[in-house]
Formats: C-alpha cells, structure tokens, sequence
C-alpha cells in the first residue's frame, strides 16, 4: 500500500475525501484506539479553556462533535466548523447543542473578534499550512480568548517512544483495516509527520499572535494539549 503523505496542494481534496470515508467508525476507531482514554484527554482540554456560560466557543475541524458535546454541556455558546461533511452529519446525528457549519478553517465565515474560545481535536496535522490556520484562529477571537489544542505526540523516553511507534505504525492501521478504513488508518499515524516541533509550533503561534503557549503531556508523552492566549 502506497503511504505517500499528500502534498499541500492535494491534502485538502484527500483528506476531505478520507473522513467523509471513515465517518460512520470514526468514535468507534477513537475509543479503540485510544483504549477509551480519549474521552478524559477531551474533558482535559475543555477544562484548560476555562469556560463561563454564555461564552462563544469555536470548536475547529469539530469531527463527529466529541468537543463540541462537552463545551455545550457548561453551557456554553458553540459553533463548530468542520470540512468533512460526512463528519458533520454524524455530529448533527449527535443532536449536539451546537450551530455546525462545513467550512474551510484558513477562511473562516466569521467578522474578527467574535470568538471567546477555540478548541481543535486531533486535527493540526491534517491542515495544510498550520500558519495560515492559526492566523485566522487569531483573527476571530477576542484580546484575552483562550485556545486549547488536543494533538497527538512523540514519548520523550526511548524505550516508550518505540513502543509507541509499534503500536500507532502498526496495530492502528491494522485496527483500521478490521473495524473501517486501512488506507484512512495508516495515513492518520504517518500524518504525525506534519506536526512542527514543539519549539516551531510556540513559534508559529506566538507569531500569529498568541501569548502564554503552555504545553502539556499525557499518556506517557503519546498526547499534547498545547494552550496559550490571544494577544
């Protein structure tokens, strides 16, 4: 099977095309997985955001709406955008009390400084330029907004790092292959490839204008929330 990432000219076309494929497995493939503990790393990254009823959520690339259900339930105002309409329909099917819109996370449909908070779930990696994403976050959030991205990572600790390349390089893409999508699971491991080094990705956002960029580990170094705040 051909493993050859898509260019960034190509990356939006097959990446749309590759969740609007696996849609329908995807929460079940995340808890798999993710041996259930996606759920506490989601419920993690709310709570970094702070978040008081009424506020403005923007939950970016908001899948299947797993973000977008825990920030609507402290009440919250949420709107999640999402270019897989696949992905889209299985949240709406959610019921989610949430406005869900199929947009384009470089051009967002939304006036500047209309945002409190903005959330992003496994999903950094599958833009295709992270800078001109995170421009654009900055553009609608107000002076003081609090953003939270959940993304995974590479374990620190040798031993733990090879372990999990065994697991995420080999026994994701064969889960994918029993359960959904084998091509769609072994793209979604290799694509960690596009993540920015931590000291790249405080750069790019500090330039975007963020400050405060904090970064957290969990699951032994195989997940990151990384938050920071709108200047």
């Amino acid at each position: 099977m051909d493993l050859r990432l898509p260019a960034a000219h190509e990356k939006a076309r097959i990446v749309e095309h590759m969740f609007n494929r696996i849609s329908g497995r995807y929460d079940l493939l995340n808890r798999v997985i993710s041996l259930g503990l996606d759920r506490a790393w989601r419920r993690r990254t709310i709570a970094c955001l702070g978040l008081k009823p009424g506020q403005r959520l923007l939950d970016l690339a908001c899948g299947t709406g797993d973000l977008s259900e825990l920030a609507a339930r402290a009440g919250t105002q949420v709107v999640g955008v999402d270019f897989s309409q696949g992905m889209l329909e299985q949240a709406e099917a959610r019921e989610i009390d949430a406005e869900l819109l199929r947009a384009d996370a470089a051009r967002l449909p939304f006036a500047d400084r209309s945002f409190d908070a903005m959330t992003c779930g496994f999903a950094l990696r599958n833009f295709a330029d992270l800078a001109v994403v995170f421009h654009e976050t900055a553009r609608v959030l107000k002076t003081g907004a609090r953003i939270a991205l959940l993304e995974v990572d590479e374990p620190a600790n040798p031993l733990v790092a090879s372990l999990h390349r065994l697991y995420f390089g080999r026994l994701v893409p064969l889960a994918g292959r029993l359960l959904s999508d084998r091509a769609a699971y072994s793209y979604l491991p290799a694509s960690a490839s596009y993540l920015p080094s931590r000291e790249k990705l405080r750069e790019m956002l500090e330039d975007a204008g963020f400050d405060d960029v904090n970064h957290q580990r969990l699951a032994a170094g195989a997940v990151q929330i990384v938050s920071a705040t709108r200047s």
